[in-house]
Formats: C-alpha cells, structure tokens, sequence
C-alpha cells in the first residue's frame, strides 16, 4: 500500500510473494533460458529462493551490503563479497542476477561491471527486480513495479532489522 504523500510502500507478506510470481511470469515470458540464478544477499535471498524453485535452477549467493545505519535505513559505502557461493563449482554460463530492488542502482550496476569483468565464463548476464525507482541509474531487464516517487518500501520482514535475542525472550517468556 502507497501512502497518499507517496514516500513510503507498505509490503505484506502476500504482496511480497504475488510480486515475486509476477516477476517470474515476466521471466519465463521473455523466453531466456537461464543455467544459473545468482541473488544478491540479502534483498536477493527471498526472490532468488523462490525463482530457483520455480525455475528448478540451482542457486548462488554473492553478498553486497550498503544499507547498515539505523536498523538498515541508511545507505553507506557499498561492500561486495570477493567470493561467490554456488552448488555448481565456478559460476558459469547465462546467468540471472536478482535482488529486490534498483534503488539508486549503484549495488546492481557495480555487480554486474564486476561480473562481466572478473567471471569471464559467464556468457550472458541479466537482471530482475521486484521494484524498480525512478531515481535508479540502472535498469533491470525484469522488473514488476516502476515507482515513479521513489518511496521507502517497507518489506513485511523489516521488524527484524531492529529486533534482538533479548526482544524474542521477553516476547515469548510466559
């Protein structure tokens, strides 16, 4: 849900999900085989779970992380992991990169100069996000929701940001 001053998204569960099917309708539409789906931990993890499921694709992790202050709110200098993780030896092949946004398009637009310049067995790259903002200086070549006012979106598991060990203890002592 949109607020009406159009600064923040508000994502349930249900949402999040149905978007993620859509971004894979959009996907298998295009008519691209893929080998590999590479999701970018962590925005990535959920939507490249699923797409591997669904694309019955194996699955490989290379971690990025940008948004650390105040409880991942706040955009500081973008970390991206040296390694891949990947079931299948070296990453390889056609590969699709996914994450769950193009915000500024800053993380998605280094990973994939690193990609094409460091994974040189890679034969074709492309990408898929759920949302894509207007500010974004990259465009994915799957993406289900253009958001014009660049809104905060507010993904339904975000209450983990903030949460601690002690929290859950005390939210589920009797």
């Amino acid at each position: 849900m949109l607020t009406e001053d159009g600064k923040h998204l508000y994502v349930s569960y249900d949402e999040y999900h149905n978007l993620i099917e859509k971004l894979a309708i959009k996907i298998f539409q295009s008519g691209w085989a893929f080998d590999t789906i590479l999701c970018l931990a962590r925005g990535g993890m959920r939507p490249g779970d699923i797409l591997s499921r669904i694309f019955d694709k194996p699955l490989a992790i290379m971690s990025t992380s940008s948004y650390r202050s105040d409880a991942g709110t706040v955009q500081g200098i973008l970390d991206i992991a040296r390694f891949i993780t990947t079931p299948k030896g070296d990453i390889a092949g056609k590969v699709l990169l996914v994450d769950d946004l193009a915000d500024s398009g800053q993380t998605l637009k280094a990973v994939m100069n690193q990609l094409k310049t460091d994974y040189k067995p890679i034969t074709e790259l492309r990408s898929a996000v759920i949302w894509t903002k207007g500010l974004s200086t990259f465009t994915p070549d799957y993406s289900v929701e253009f958001l014009p006012s660049n809104p905060w979106i507010h993904q339904p598991f975000e209450g983990y940001d903030g949460l601690r060990p002690e929290q859950l203890i005390e939210k589920w002592s009797v």
